[in-house]
């Protein structure tokens, strides 16, 4: 499978351990940077002789939209090197289950991701295992109020200080 690391040096396989955790990371972070970017190119233009496309959707999924916003949340769930302390894998399904899907069914997004915070009276940064929520919808002040009372459930629930937003303009087709 992979290097064999002999058995009286455990801190080589602490090392190969870290770097490999360091190397899946740098690749998600790829993945997180450009991904995005080939999702916000314009469609292409369908020439007279292409064919129309097969989904004519529906009011949660039409074929094409406007007026419509991606909003990206992020939420820290507790240490990066302490797994056992925070909100588990558990309480943030039964948040998603409770808080988030009775405002948002139509669908969305949950990305497991690395992070950093450095609350207002702290020295140094805190490393956070976290997630981002990606929820596309209909830029309506309703949709923005769901967003924020989202926001609003997660500090009650955590103590924690904000809940990152990061909301612009999107072409959704489906």
């Amino acid at each position: 499978m992979g290097a064999e690391i002999p058995s009286q040096d455990p801190s080589a396989a602490a090392l190969m351990r870290r770097d490999s955790m360091q190397i899946t990371q740098a690749v998600l972070l790829s993945l997180l940077v450009f991904l995005p970017a080939g999702c916000t190119a314009h469609p292409p233009r369908l020439s007279a002789a292409a064919a129309p496309p097969t989904l004519q959707g529906d009011p949660a999924h039409p074929d094409t939209t406007r007026g419509w916003v991606d909003t990206q949340l992020y939420f820290g769930l507790g240490p990066a090197n302490d797994p056992h302390k925070g909100i588990s894998e558990t309480d943030w399904r039964t948040f998603l289950d409770r808080e988030v899907t009775p405002r948002f069914p139509s669908g969305l997004s949950v990305v497991d991701v690395y992070g950093q915070w450095q609350g207002k009276n702290q020295a140094t940064p805190e490393r956070l295992r976290s997630k981002m929520l990606v929820i596309d919808y209909p830029d309506t002040q309703e949709n923005r109020d769901k967003i924020e009372a989202i926001r609003v459930a997660w500090k009650q629930k955590t103590g924690d200080q904000s809940v990152m937003r990061v909301t612009h303009r999107v072409d959704v087709s489906f």
